[in-house]
C-alpha cells in the first residue's frame, strides 16, 4: 500500500501510497463510488480516528489554501474536491497530495505557542516549480508560525525519463536552475526532483528523503508510461490521539 511511510517526529506521520493502494483521484475518470472507499480505507488502515484527508483540486498554479474547520463539509468531514489549490497547509489536520509524475512535497514545522504541529503538502509539476508553489508554500507556513521545517519529497519523473523541448528547459531553468538536465538518451530533461530540492534548501528547509522515479518504478503510477493511469498519494496526518478534542 505504500511505498515509503514513517513516523517523522512523536504523533506526526508522512508516507507515499503505491499502486496497490489504487487510484485515488476522481478527476481520472476512475468510479467515484469506488474512489470514495479506497479512500476510507486507507484512513482506516492510517487509523485517522474517524478523521478524513483533505484533498484538493490541483490546476498546475501557484495558490496555497489554509484548510481545516473552515475547509469542512456537512457533518464536519473535508469537501470531496477541496479547494483549487496546488499546496494546502493546516495545524495539524490530515492532508493529500495526488500526483502520477509531478512531485509531490510533504511538509512539517513546528509551532511554538500551539499544540498542533505546521502540516503542507504541496503538487510541484513543471509549472508549479516555474511559478514557485513549494516556497510560496514554505512561507505560508511560516506566517502561521512554523519554524525548523522539514520536508519528503516524494516519487516522481527523474531528470534521466523527463525529456522536453530544448527552449521549454530553457524557459524553466531561467527560473530556476538546478531543474536543467540532460535525459539518459542525451536530450534536452527537466530534473523537477532536483529543482524542488533547491528550491527548498534556499528557503532554508532541511530535506529528509527523496523518493523513486515514477516512470522507472512499475510499482507507481506514471502518465508518461501510461496515460490512462491512476494517482497515488502523499500524506502527512497526526496521530488521532495526538489531536485534542474540540
Amino acid at each position: 500500500m505504500f511505498s515509503w511511510r514513517a513516523e517523522v517526529r512523536p504523533g506526526v506521520w508522512v508516507a507515499f501510497t503505491d499502486a496497490t493502494a489504487g487510484n485515488l483521484a476522481l478527476h481520472v475518470g476512475d468510479d467515484a463510488a469506488e474512489v470514495a472507499r479506497r479512500r476510507r480505507d486507507l484512513e482506516s488502515a492510517l487509523e485517522l480516528g474517524g478523521r478524513r484527508f483533505q484533498y484538493m483540486n490541483q490546476v498546475h498554479g501557484n495558490d496555497v489554501a489554509v484548510v481545516g474547520a473552515a475547509a469542512r463539509g456537512p457533518g464536519g468531514a473535508p469537501a470531496a474536491g477541496g479547494p483549487t489549490a496546488d499546496a494546502l497547509v493546516s495545524l495539524g489536520d490530515p492532508l493529500a497530495v495526488l500526483v502520477a509524475d509531478c512531485v509531490p512535497v510533504v511538509l512539517v514545522g513546528e509551532r511554538a505557542g500551539g499544540p498542533d504541529p505546521v502540516l503542507a503538502v504541496v503538487h510541484a509539476g513543471r509549472p508549479g516549480v516555474a511559478s514557485g508553489i513549494v516556497p510560496v508554500a514554505v512561507a505560508r507556513m511560516r506566517e502561521l508560525g512554523a519554524s525548523a521545517l522539514r520536508a519528503w519529497i516524494g516519487p516522481s519523473v527523474c531528470g534521466r525519463c523527463y525529456e522536453v523541448p530544448a527552449q521549454m528547459r530553457d524557459d524553466v531553468a531561467s527560473l530556476v536552475p538546478a531543474a536543467r538536465c540532460t535525459t539518459s538518451r542525451g536530450t534536452p530533461g527537466l530534473d523537477l526532483p532536483a529543482a524542488v530540492h533547491s528550491q527548498l534548501h534556499d528557503a532554508g528547509v532541511t530535506v529528509e528523503y527523496s523518493g523513486a522515479c515514477t516512470l522507472e518504478d512499475t510499482k507507481l503510477f506514471s502518465y508518461r508510461r501510461d496515460q490512462d493511469t491512476g494517482r497515488f498519494a502523499g500524506l502527512v496526518w497526526t496521530h488521532a490521539a495526538a489531536v485534542p478534542d474540540e
